[in-house]
């Protein structure tokens, strides 16, 4: 494999670790104890430009496909000021280009499969290069890793600050990936559905108002190919399939999220609803919050 071979080159995690490392400080909701020593009394420094131009954030966000990783991702990198990396969009990204992985990957995704490791390290590989380039530093990685192996390399290579695992039931989770739509001409998403899920079975209300596009995107809304309702289904059920092998290999239920919780660093968050529900308490559960202005750009 070639991608993972070039990943242990030693020029390669030197890239790597330049890309992704730099001096941290760690920032945690105050229920999470990382192994870094620390001050109780400060969860979080003030968010004043100087930090906000150091770029001292290396997050990751987890979650099952369609929850929302990269809305809340990428407003949280307007807010820091560093990069968002979603695989997701590495990957549609190589889609639209005529490279040589684009045919391949169609057919992956239009299935509904997982993407091999790979592929991934090969697009990740890539855009850390681009990155570097750049003079980029810091990240909020989305969609990687999620599989432990991914996360082992990953912690040789840099040391992650915190792990944000979104949660959403699923008939809701259906129903959302169901309604995304995409403006053809501006990139925007969107979401047409209304959402009013009733308590069941422990499960709280939850109301999710529509995104509705301006009236110059409403004409040029295309649904992206994996957003069908038999991929959605079919990605959520290997999701699930995969989580199930663990369990009964005798591993924990959820490995990447049991292999960050034992270091300290995973934050679980159940999301109460849509962006604006969902939005304010994230940020609260962050301790940023309180910045008002500082943050209204990525609201």
């Amino acid at each position: 494999m070639a991608a993972l071979i070039r990943l242990f080159k030693p020029q390669f995690s030197s890239l790597l670790r330049r890309s992704l490392s730099s001096t941290t400080t760690t920032a945690t909701v105050s229920e999470i104890q990382p192994q870094r020593q620390r001050s109780n009394s400060s969860i979080l420094p003030p968010l004043t430009d100087d930090l906000k131009g150091s770029k001292n954030f290396q997050w990751v966000f987890l979650g099952c496909p369609g929850v929302g990783k990269g809305t809340y991702a990428s407003r949280l990198s307007t807010l820091l000021g560093v990069p968002h990396i979603a695989t997701g969009d590495l990957v549609r990204e190589e889609l639209s280009s005529s490279g040589p992985l684009s045919h391949q990957l169609e057919e992956i995704v239009n299935q509904g499969k997982l993407v091999s490791d790979e592929i991934i390290f090969n697009l990740l590989s890539k855009r850390l290069e681009a990155g570097e380039s750049k003079g980029e530093s810091g990240f909020i990685l989305d969609g990687f890793p999620r599989t432990l192996r991914q996360t082992e390399i990953l912690d040789e290579a840099t040391e992650i600050d915190l792990v944000i695992n979104l949660k959403l039931r699923e008939d809701v989770l259906i129903e959302k990936c169901l309604g995304r739509r995409i403006c053809s001409e501006c990139g925007k998403s969107f979401n047409l559905a209304s959402i009013n899920a009733k308590a069941e079975n422990g499960y709280p209300e939850i109301t999710m108002a529509p995104l509705l596009p301006p009236s110059q995107c409403s004409s040029k809304l295309i649904t992206r190919a994996d957003d069908t309702e038999l991929v959605v289904r079919e990605r959520l059920r290997i999701y699930k399939k995969q989580m199930d092998l663990y369990l009964r290999l005798g591993e924990q239920s959820e490995p990447v999220e049991d292999y960050y919780r034992k270091q300290g660093k995973l934050m679980e968050f159940d999301l109460p609803g849509g962006i604006p529900e969902s939005w304010p308490k994230l940020l609260e559960a962050l301790n940023l919050d309180d910045y008002g202005d500082k943050w209204s750009a990525a609201a």
